[in-house]
């Protein structure tokens, strides 16, 4: 009996947490419900699937695994050809900058693979991560928010910058040592509200 106030307790304390994290995904689901986005399903789809793509290489770098980095890397290249730029409702100067940037990101992808040390390796994904978000700005990507992330303490204090789709930091560039040193330098959230 004298133990039952405790366990009545953490019932309690375990049942308004599980409520509190359906509130924050409800909250999250009803702003996409109402958000609109300026370009096309059909581009937003495709751009999608090379971004969740390039956090999957991310992730292989966290995980310091060489053969899924490139796994990772050999499947964006084609994902970053499906982006169905025509479909952005972009201007014509906007279009021909987003294919360069296509372009740019596709040769830093095969200079990543063609890299046999995994420091190189990370070198060629900073540079990756960068085009990208220059990219996202360049077409105002709008689908979701993307956190520009930096670590200081990366190579030797150089420091270096990736992006997430989470604003937690997860440091592809030191996960043994520091994980979860670095700062979220920008949060791109270009959707708008009905």
């Amino acid at each position: 009996m004298k133990y039952m106030l405790p366990v009545c307790t953490l019932l309690f304390m375990i049942a308004c947490k599980s409520n509190e994290t359906k509130t924050a995904e409800t909250t999250a689901t009803e702003f996409a419900s109402i958000a609109k986005s300026k370009h096309s399903d059909v581009f937003n789809i495709s751009f999608k699937a090379a971004l969740d793509q390039y956090y999957a290489l991310k992730d292989a770098f966290i995980a310091e695994k060489d053969g899924a980095i490139d796994s990772a890397a050999t499947k964006l290249i084609p994902l970053l050809d499906s982006i169905q730029l025509g479909e952005a409702g972009v201007d014509s100067n906007t279009l021909v900058a987003a294919k360069q940037s296509i372009a740019g990101l596709k040769a830093e992808l095969k200079g990543l693979l063609g890299e046999n040390k995994r420091d190189e390796k990370r070198k060629a994904f900073e540079m990756l991560g960068e085009q990208i978000y220059l990219l996202i700005r360049t077409i105002q990507y709008d689908n979701e928010v993307v956190y520009h992330q930096f670590c200081p303490m990366a190579f030797n204090d150089k420091g270096a910058t990736w992006l997430s789709n989470s604003s937690d930091i997860r440091n592809p560039y030191l996960p043994k040592t520091m994980l979860h040193c670095g700062e979220v330098k920008d949060s791109i959230d270009l959707r708008t509200k009905l």
